[in-house]
């Protein structure tokens, strides 16, 4: 096995550990929310650092295979799409961290009959199950399974969209959850920018497998 071989497998492995870590932070956020668990909460806010030191590494790894090694053709499609990868898995982990926030400043547990007027639980485990088939996309080279995540996240949007409608509808008849609504919204917000950063990496595994840039192109 040459050098690079080595340090493909080595940095293949580094962003796996780091998608799986930020798939963590997101199950945790989600579960902090549901049973107002301000514990839980507090350990997905001080994980973060860990996520952050991880694209940190491997940022650092693809430039030195970048400059010492200098790959070609699928490795350096490889290289690439982990670079742009890695950032969208720290700005992910930045989401479950700001869903943990709004726990902590929360005064009181998520009003159930709020979380599913606006169908926020549903919204937040497709979340998490799209990351999760953006991972086995990545790991098994399954650009079909890549492909289904444009789809998917367009349950994300169509929550995201009729959101400010639902929760106006709500506090017509709960106006002292004004506070715990407006939290809510910013957590639809956030999840919605989860299926942003899932599409993005999707469209990265295409890049490296495929050889061919989708960016702009699935609007047109």
């Amino acid at each position: 096995m040459s050098q690079l071989e080595i340090e493909l497998k080595q940095l293949k492995t580094e962003v796996v550990n780091m998608w799986n870590l930020v798939h963590s932070q997101l199950v945790k956020s989600n579960i902090s929310m549901v049973n107002f668990d301000k514990d839980l909460a507090r350990e997905v806010v001080s994980r973060e650092k860990r996520v952050n030191g991880s694209e940190l590494k491997i940022d650092r790894d693809c430039e030195n295979i970048f400059a010492l090694l200098t790959p070609v053709a699928v490795d350096l499609r490889f290289v690439l799409a982990v670079l742009k990868i890695n950032s969208n898995l720290e700005r992910i982990g930045d989401i479950a961290e700001g869903v943990a926030k709004h726990v902590l400043s929360a005064g009181k547990p998520f009003n159930n009959e709020l979380l599913k007027a606006t169908s926020t639980v549903s919204m937040y485990d497709e979340a998490i199950n799209i990351l999760e088939d953006s991972l086995s996309a990545f790991e098994n080279e399954d650009t079909a399974l890549a492909r289904s995540i444009f789809q998917k996240d367009e349950f994300l949007d169509k929550i995201n969209m009729n959101a400010t409608e639902s929760i106006v509808k709500y506090l017509e008849s709960h106006p002292e959850d004004l506070q715990q609504a407006l939290y809510n919204l910013s957590i639809i917000r956030k999840l919605e920018r989860v299926g942003d950063q899932a599409k993005n990496i999707a469209e990265e595994t295409i890049f490296y497998v495929e050889a061919k840039v989708l960016k702009h192109k699935r609007e047109g």
